[in-house]
């Protein structure tokens, strides 16, 4: 009886033995599997995380690890044996629902992808689960904007606002997606929200500065690309743009408070811009209307007799029915010619400004 006990102490000796080396040995692979997973060193992470698989074969930090090194390496069949394995055992996993999203992401299974996304969006996770919550959200959200479901992305983008706070790179992260979606108007107010908090954030100006454009808002895009351009000179777009912007305000007989002789001279101007764009597009053989019943050429010669500073005072209901002309000229000649100039371009941003009115 003694030598039992002698030889089975000895025995669970040598097992707690084998069993601490082998949990060393799969703690030393697995935290040089993760570094290399970190650095994007997907083959090495590979190789290193099936080595502490083999030390310690249910462990579910080795498993999911490799599956997300094996996504890395484009693996996405065999890494989703692993997580759909991992997922039967903790369905409530964010970031086992978020790799099974991107493997899904990458296979093109749309409904399935978005599926897993919302699973991460509203599971459980350790450390900062706002944080968590807020990144996952995210990656939806550039999804979506890839495979072109902008009203879906801004929604989840809508969704998105309660979980930002007033952090500049936050908001301005959010407005770049509001833009990408196409929704300049929650973008620019982002971009504000993120220069409340940081008034010389350059790229947030620049954001401000494009949303406001695109939303036909030219003095307010001055503002912001004159500022923009303060702080970085050589942003040639941010340049180009405001030089846009300038001229359209310039250009526009229909900006408010403008004064009726300063109107007046846009008219006339801009009837003599519409009339070389028109004899430009007919010599270089184009065909500046769709309609043939609408002799746009023979519109402009009847009109221009009348379109003088002395004409338009002494007849004011002729600046709409110039303008109606001139857009119509440079909307068909931007159809059916050559690229516009920039006065041309001008006229027909200012044209949509008009739309309807």
């Amino acid at each position: 009886s003694g030598l039992l006990i002698v030889f089975f102490t000895f025995v669970t000796g040598l097992s707690r033995i084998y069993f601490s080396q082998q949990q060393s040995l799969a703690v030393r692979w697995s935290s040089r599997g993760q570094a290399d997973l970190s650095a994007h060193n997907y083959q090495p992470a590979v190789d290193e995380l099936r080595a502490a698989l083999r030390y310690s074969r249910d462990d579910h930090d080795y498993q999911l690890g490799l599956a997300e090194a094996l996504i890395g390496l484009g693996k996405t069949d065999e890494a989703e044996t692993y997580l759909v394995n991992l997922w039967a055992e903790q369905p409530e996993n964010g970031r086992v629902n978020l790799d099974l999203a991107r493997v899904a992401a990458r296979d093109g299974q749309t409904q399935r992808a978005q599926r897993y996304y919302h699973n991460a969006i509203y599971a459980n996770w350790p450390g900062d689960q706002e944080e968590e919550i807020r990144q996952a959200r995210i990656e939806l959200i550039e999804y979506l904007l890839r495979i072109k479901s902008n009203a879906q992305a801004e929604s989840e983008l809508i969704s998105l606002q309660v979980y930002l706070g007033d952090d500049t790179k936050d908001q301005s992260r959010l407005g770049d997606l509001f833009m990408q979606a196409g929704d300049n108007e929650h973008a620019l107010a982002a971009y504000r929200m993120s220069l409340k908090a940081e008034p010389h954030d350059a790229v947030a100006l620049a954001g401000a500065g494009n949303a406001a454009f695109a939303l036909g808002r030219y003095s307010t895009a001055l503002h912001y690309f004159e500022q923009r351009l303060s702080l970085v000179p050589k942003d040639d777009q941010s340049r180009d743009k405001m030089a846009m912007a300038e001229l359209v305000l310039k250009m526009d007989p229909f900006r408010p408070q403008i004064p009726v002789a300063e109107r007046d001279r846009a008219v006339v101007d801009d009837f003599a811009i519409a009339g070389d764009r028109l004899k430009s597009c007919t010599a270089a053989g184009g065909s500046p209307s769709s309609d043939p019943k609408k002799n746009l050429q023979q519109t402009w010669d009847d009109l221009k007799r009348q379109v003088t500073l002395n004409g338009l005072r002494r007849n004011p209901d002729m600046v709409n029915a110039t303008m109606a002309t001139v857009f119509a000229i440079e909307r068909q000649a931007n159809a059916h010619c050559g690229g516009p100039s920039n006065a041309d371009t001008a006229l027909l941003l200012i044209s949509k400004l008009n739309e309807g009115s």
